[in-house]
């Protein structure tokens, strides 16, 4: 449902665009982009349950998310990922037991452990840059067939426009989602891991050096990316660091499946019924 696709499937140079492309043609990439999920749930729904126009299909898809606190991209994303529910049930996914979240003892920092979504996603940020020495970093996650900009700290907008969506294997995020492997890059300006594209966007924003860790869920799916960004070039990480980083990587993308099936499904369920059974 989240694993990163195999790169025939993915959305390959969809997502890219120059290094020298105009602020304005990259936010236009990214709001077709954006925008391209939804329609899809949007048609999605129109066509399973003849809503009647993408208006009010997007409304059943506003509404649910705001009710279950779900970012209405990823429950598109979501919906047009799983198959049809089967003619006349009552939920699109049957109902699973709602355990207990996955610990995050790597997030664990003697503060208050972090509760809702994004504040996970945030603390796992800034343990992940702590861990990498940098005050850099972002994060993405899987959605759509590629890697969507969720968090960041410290780039410049210009970076976190231009990497707002990743869709094949020309950057470090996309190879460590693709090999489920952490990425080191210690050298921007030599390394072949980027296109040049991409190198060029990220020398522009300060960044020297960049560490790749995939967000790996309990089944071996990747779930998102965490990257450090460094200000100079870097030499490798020590083993502790690596192991750090190997753990908390795996607690996070456990909680994120965990998420995903104990609200996202729910909210999809609550969208299945509400588009069978409207008035």
């Amino acid at each position: 449902m989240t694993e990163y696709p195999h790169p025939s499937d993915r959305a390959g140079t969809a997502g890219r665009v120059p290094s020298a492309a105009s602020p304005d043609a990259v936010d236009e990439r990214n709001r077709r982009l954006a925008r391209a999920g939804v329609a899809r749930a949007e048609k999605l729904l129109m066509t399973r349950y003849r809503v009647g126009s993408q208006g009010e299909a997007f409304d059943l898809l506003r509404r649910t998310s705001q009710r279950f606190n779900v970012k209405l991209h990823t429950l598109a994303d979501v919906a047009v990922r799983l198959p049809a529910p089967a003619a006349g049930a009552a939920d699109w996914v049957p109902n699973r037991p709602r355990g207990a979240p996955p610990p995050l003892p790597a997030l664990h920092t003697g503060q208050a452990r972090p509760g809702g979504h994004g504040a996970v996603l945030k603390t796992a940020l800034r343990r992940t840059m702590h861990v990498a020495h940098t005050h850099m970093g972002h994060v993405q996650l899987v959605e759509n067939g590629m890697l969507r900009m969720a968090q960041h700290a410290g780039l410049a907008r210009q970076f976190t426009d231009y990497f707002a969506f990743v869709g094949d294997a020309g950057s470090p995020c996309a190879r460590a989602a693709e090999d489920r492997r952490q990425i080191t890059v210690k050298d921007v300006a030599s390394s072949d891991t980027f296109d040049e594209a991409s190198r060029q966007a990220v020398l522009r924003t300060g960044s020297r050096a960049c560490h790749s860790v995939p967000l790996v869920g309990q089944r071996g799916g990747v779930m998102g990316v965490i990257s450090t960004h460094h200000d100079g070039p870097v030499g490798d990480f020590s083993t502790a660091q690596l192991t750090a980083l190997d753990h908390l990587g795996t607690q996070v993308g456990r909680w994120l499946l965990w998420h995903r099936h104990t609200v996202v499904l729910p909210a999809l369920n609550h969208l299945h019924a509400s588009a069978a059974h409207r008035d």
